[in-house]
């Protein structure tokens, strides 16, 4: 799919955005009309994950803790109205994420203005829960966290279960007994899968999950509508061999989205956690966002796996995608593997520095049909901006290698 709009058109929509954006505001979710509601959903993968499990609770029991205020503030900044925060380490209590509303959201930050999100959804994820079986064959099923070897063989790589984790904040009621999630699906279950031929053994194929963190429906009441937030983030397809495993499964991980929305047919050999078959009822609203680890033209996705999506006839992109002038300047200023790119940096989400495989695109705000895309934008203000600081120049990393990215929508 050949991106719209000409190169000066985005820097200018770039430009307007990093300019709205430097103030405590942006955009403001409002009423519109009597018939029309305008809707802010964002995603921002905020690197909130620790190295050990309990460490964000306990980085989260104080105001204080600087890399959580940056995120915080970031939030504030685009203040979005329903947003997924991905690589936020998952606890049962939800403790983490009601000190995370408590100490940072709820109070300003950096000059923002608090922000408050009366309804959130979390729930378990895949990422380090032990397997059981040696599924990299290298040295049997490794069953004690705190490892890159037990990483390797959880469900989805991670030192202990909940590690980068996943979250979604909501200023509208969720419809937490509609929820569906898709974490025990099995890859093998998937017709057509893209699972390495030889790679795992029959006892790995048996149990082996596709979704490395989870894949969660979560219904979003706005007014008397409803709009299912389809949240993932798929497993990088890179830290793999010539088998390919991660990039396999990253395309697969985005292809149930694909036939989720896809129709009856096309979707009717889903299951969920409940046991409950099928996809997403025809004609519904419905928002995907997430970080998918997957650029459209560069890095190293197999087979262009987030087309998948962006080309899927249920989708209704905006005229322009999502972009930051930040985004144009960096992959200028740090080079290497950026000046190889064909993509445009504009509309680049991750700042992964000069080296392979240079800045991507791979976080998205997707609408469907049914709902009006408007005004939008990639959190990544240049370096001669105050909120610079908030993002760094790929060498600092203050909040997250990924950026903030935003879209609002209208409801008819």
């Amino acid at each position: 799919m050949n991106q719209p709009g000409s190169f000066s058109r985005r820097v200018a929509l770039a430009s307007l955005a990093g300019a709205a954006l430097a103030g405590t505001a942006a955009f403001p979710a409002s009423a519109t009309g009597g018939h029309r509601r305008t809707v802010r959903f964002a995603t921002f993968n905020a690197s909130l994950n620790r190295s050990a499990q309990g460490a964000l609770i306990t980085d989260l029991s104080t105001p204080d803790n600087a890399q959580a205020r940056n995120a915080a503030e970031t939030i504030q900044r685009v203040d979005p109205d329903v947003l997924l925060i991905n690589e936020f380490d998952h606890d049962e209590q939800g403790t983490a994420v009601r000190l995370f509303l408590r100490n940072y959201l709820s109070v300003g930050q950096g000059g923002a203005k608090p922000v408050r999100y009366p309804y959130h959804f979390t729930a378990p994820v895949n990422t380090g829960v032990a397997s059981g079986v040696d599924l990299d064959g290298k040295n049997g099923a490794v069953t004690t966290p705190g490892s890159d070897a037990y990483g390797q063989d959880a469900y989805g790589y991670g030192w202990f279960p909940g590690q980068y984790g996943m979250v979604v904040l909501s200023k509208y009621p969720i419809d937490t007994r509609a929820v569906r999630t898709f974490r025990r699906f099995l890859w093998r279950d998937m017709p057509g899968h893209l699972m390495p031929p030889g790679y795992y053994s029959d006892e790995a194929r048996a149990i082996l999950r596709l979704s490395s963190k989870s894949h969660w429906d979560v219904p979003v009441c706005v007014g008397r509508s409803t709009v299912h937030f389809l949240v993932s983030h798929p497993t990088p397809p890179t830290f793999d061999g010539t088998e390919d495993r991660n990039g396999r499964r990253n395309h697969d991980e985005i292809r149930l989205w694909a036939d989720y929305i896809g129709g009856r047919r096309r979707s009717s050999y889903l299951y969920d956690d409940k046991g409950v078959r099928g996809g997403l009822r025809p004609g519904a609203r419905f928002v995907i966002a997430g970080d998918q680890n997957a650029d459209p033209y560069d890095g190293d996705s197999h087979g262009h796996a987030i087309r998948q999506l962006l080309d899927h006839p249920a989708v209704n992109l905006p005229a322009t995608p999502p972009a930051g002038a930040g985004g144009v300047e960096a992959a200028k200023l740090q080079g290497g593997a950026n000046a190889s790119h064909t993509g445009d940096p504009a509309y680049d989400t991750a700042d992964f520095g000069d080296g392979a495989p240079g800045n991507l695109r791979v976080d998205y705000v997707l609408p469907s049909k049914g709902l009006i895309p408007g005004a939008n934008g990639v959190f990544w203000p240049t370096s001669d901006d105050p909120l610079y600081r908030l993002v760094g120049d790929g060498r600092t990393v203050p909040t997250s290698d990924h950026r903030l990215v935003w879209q609002d929508v209208r409801l008819s």
